[in-house]
């Protein structure tokens, strides 16, 4: 006899799960300057250590698309567990740059696992509008998660409370995930109606889909590079980073309950370009502004990138249909890749503002907030980017048939 499945339980072990994988985002985000300072370590390679996290991320996340069917969700949360608790603890005890670099990367493979095994397993445990609804619920916890972990590393530093013990608080929700699904009987992937890899891979081949791929490495870092930098380039603007990002991304997380409705009116492109448009003015506005008007900047930004993620993985979907799941985690994949690329790419940016404006005479928080703002207007570079290249996609897909569900993932 089956088993029966308790969906709940696997569902709210799901999210604890992705609660983690914002907690590393956003506990990460607040204690790069004390990383910084304890290891003697430059920006760039703060850079390097913050690519790790999202190059561990796309690697077990691909892997997991292509071998979900055969091991199953259960054996890759296992992995997730092993490679999420290594990372914890290794950061702990880290001794320097070289393993703080090892560290991350099993924390990012871990990140990567948790989406690889959760998102089709939601999937497969609910069918049509209740799917939709759940795969949105459960992605409210990303921006949510991070939300309460930079709140709880903002009290935690205000207290004077050592990195160390910020990164402890990520093996609370960690170890509710392993209990919560620890005994339970998991859904049996479903494979009918599933295209073979080799159509798969031929899909990823189409005009359509290979622009959406450039596009999604330029959408991941507008959102990623401002977030995870907020720490060091937010520093001295007179707010709080902290709050900054609680607010980017309580903003974010809001943005994404409503994107069914809003992407049934606007349609994908439209979302996109409108999307890419206010992220550059609220990159801008970082760059520009300081004290009370740096929040204003952040909900203009976190309105700009709060729907990329969502809307590619639904362009995918909807527009290169045939590519399958693997389609979709290829997608996801180059997003996090882009920006473990970019992630040294923006340090050294922000070292060479530095050395420059120390030059000029700057020192203490004067020059801190030139590097800072200078760092900003560089990433205009990225939103400013896709301004041109959404309008051509808004153009080229206009006769296309508008998404009705493209915000579900």
């Amino acid at each position: 006899m089956t088993q029966s499945i308790n969906k709940t339980a696997l569902f709210n072990a799901s999210c604890f799960a992705l609660i983690t994988t914002a907690f590393t985002f956003a506990i990460r985000a607040g204690i790069l300057p004390q990383l910084g300072d304890e290891f003697g370590l430059s920006a760039e390679q703060l850079g390097f250590i913050n690519s790790m996290w999202f190059l561990g991320f796309p690697i077990s996340m691909i892997l997991g698309g292509i071998f979900y069917h055969k091991v199953g969700p259960a054996n890759i949360m296992r992995i997730a567990f092993v490679t999420h608790t290594l990372g914890i603890l290794l950061t702990i005890f880290a001794d320097g740059y070289s393993t703080l670099l090892i560290s991350t990367l099993f924390i990012g493979f871990g990140n990567g696992c948790t989406e690889a095994a959760c998102n089709p397993m939601i999937a497969d445990m609910y069918t049509g509008v209740k799917m939709n609804k759940m795969l949105n619920r459960f992605h409210m916890w990303f921006p949510g998660g991070i939300v309460l972990g930079s709140l709880i590393s903002k009290f935690m530093t205000d207290l004077n409370m050592g990195w160390e013990a910020q990164i402890w608080i990520m093996m609370v929700p960690t170890i509710i995930y392993a209990v919560l699904f620890f005994g339970k009987t998991f859904p049996q992937p479903k494979v009918e109606g599933a295209t073979s890899l080799l159509e798969n891979v031929k899909a990823m081949f189409s005009p359509v889909f290979i622009f959406l791929f450039c596009a999604m490495a330029l959408t991941a870092i507008s959102e990623f590079g401002p977030q995870q930098w907020v720490g060091l380039i937010m520093g001295s603007s007179g707010a709080s980073p902290m709050l900054i990002l609680a607010l980017t991304t309580g903003v974010m997380a809001v943005a994404r309950f409503f994107a069914g409705p809003v992407v049934s009116k606007l349609g994908q492109t439209g979302v996109l370009l409108t999307g890419s448009i206010l992220a550059t003015i609220g990159v801008y506005l970082f760059s520009t502004v300081t004290g009370p008007m740096a929040y204003v900047a952040a909900v203009i930004f976190a309105l700009g990138v709060g729907y990329f993620w969502p809307v590619m993985v639904g362009a995918v979907a909807q527009r290169v249909p045939l590519s399958g799941a693997l389609g979709m985690s290829i997608i996801g994949g180059v997003g996090m890749f882009s920006t473990a690329i970019f992630q040294p790419i923006i340090g050294s940016w922000i070292d060479d503002a530095n050395a420059t404006n120390a030059a000029a005479g700057l020192s203490g928080t004067d020059l801190e907030l030139a590097a800072g703002q200078d760092t900003l207007e560089k990433m205009l570079l990225f939103p400013g980017t896709l301004i041109i290249l959404f309008i051509i996609f808004f153009f080229w897909q206009k006769g296309s048939k508008p998404a009705t569900a493209a915000a579900a993932h």
